[in-house]
């Protein structure tokens, strides 16, 4: 409890009346788009998640960075493109994520970003498969300022945690964790909040438990169950917990498989957030994997201007109209985590 409140007041230290302006307008907009059905936006994001790249070393089954498996353009973000996007929006930015496909820190230039958003006073958080964690990375980690990060760590053993993270190894995470809480004690650091996150599957459902006492045990302050997102599974799939508890996807009368929650046809995270891959591309949310729904280059454009375009706004209405016809939105998880 103290931990949490410690990280809270964190994040509120970074407010400034300019962002706290942005936030009222941002929501204001989106309950007056929700009750007119006709989308306004009257701010800039509130959060934004940026790919600093599509590589990985692991071989994730759900995964298009783990199955190789991209349409579109593959690389590392450039620091030159993000200092000059970030320079555009970062009075209102209350957050960045640094993460959306790939493993972070197999860009070289990713910490250094990370240091950059940090001196603008953004909430800085990243997701990593735990491989990269040596000293070097944990003390860089920490300098740069990061707030959050997330490891994922989805097995308790190794045979069952290598079934999903194929080519990972358990004993190797674990050691980055406790190397970067040793850091942080020996840095004299509360940063970087350490989140293990554990997408609980149906082959590793029965180690909850045991993951509650792993976190304890290795300095991590916090674990977080995820549901897992699966693209197959109307007829079942292995990846499907029993539990339902854990699970995205109900078991119907007749065997089949669906949606657990209720799709609606509006959505908060057009309105305060915005996804940014590594070759500049702005993209509705972090569904859309393989960046198929394009609202514009911020290469060639200003942030704004795409953020406000007609495209933009298009995409937005037709939320409001049939959400369901958006193949990105069939499988959407908005509610779906579970926070222990």
């Amino acid at each position: 409890m103290i931990n949490s409140l410690r990280y809270l007041l964190k994040k509120i230290s970074y407010l400034s009346f300019k962002k706290i302006s942005n936030a009222f307008l941002i929501v204001s907009s989106f309950y007056y788009s929700r009750i007119t059905r006709n989308p306004e936006v009257w701010g800039k994001p509130l959060s934004i998640s940026i790919e600093p790249t599509t590589s990985c070393n692991l071989r994730c089954p759900e995964c298009p960075s783990g199955l190789r498996s991209f349409t579109r353009d593959k690389g590392n973000l450039k620091q030159s493109f993000f200092i000059k996007m970030l320079d555009q929006i970062s009075d209102y930015l209350i957050s960045i994520t640094f993460y959306f496909q790939g493993e972070p820190f197999i860009n070289p230039q990713f910490l250094d970003m990370v240091d950059y958003a940090h001196k603008k006073k953004i909430y800085t958080i990243s997701s990593t498969n735990g491989h990269f964690l040596n000293d070097e990375n944990c003390k860089k980690t920490i300098r740069s300022g990061l707030d959050e990060l997330i490891v994922s760590v989805d097995g308790a053993i190794q045979e069952t945690y290598e079934k999903y993270r194929i080519d990972g190894n358990l004993a190797q995470v674990l050691q980055g964790i406790k190397n970067l809480a040793a850091w942080k004690k020996n840095l004299k650091s509360v940063n970087p909040k350490i989140v293990i996150q554990f997408l609980v599957v149906q082959h590793n459902e029965h180690e909850i438990q045991r993951m509650h006492e792993i976190c304890s045990s290795i300095g991590a302050n916090e674990l977080k169950l995820k549901s897992a997102q699966v693209y197959n599974y109307k007829n079942g799939n292995d990846l499907i917990p029993e539990n339902e508890k854990y699970s995205r996807y109900i078991k119907n009368s007749d065997g089949s498989y669906s949606v657990k929650h209720n799709i609606e046809n509006e959505c908060w995270k057009m309105w305060h957030s915005a996804v940014i891959t590594w070759d500049g591309l702005l993209v509705p949310c972090c569904f859309d994997k393989d960046a198929t729904h394009k609202m514009g280059d911020l290469k060639s454009h200003e942030f704004t201007e795409v953020w406000h375009s007609n495209d933009y706004n298009n995409f937005r209405n037709v939320l409001f109209t049939n959400r369901k016809q958006i193949e990105i939105c069939k499988n959407c998880t908005e509610g779906c985590q579970v926070w222990v």
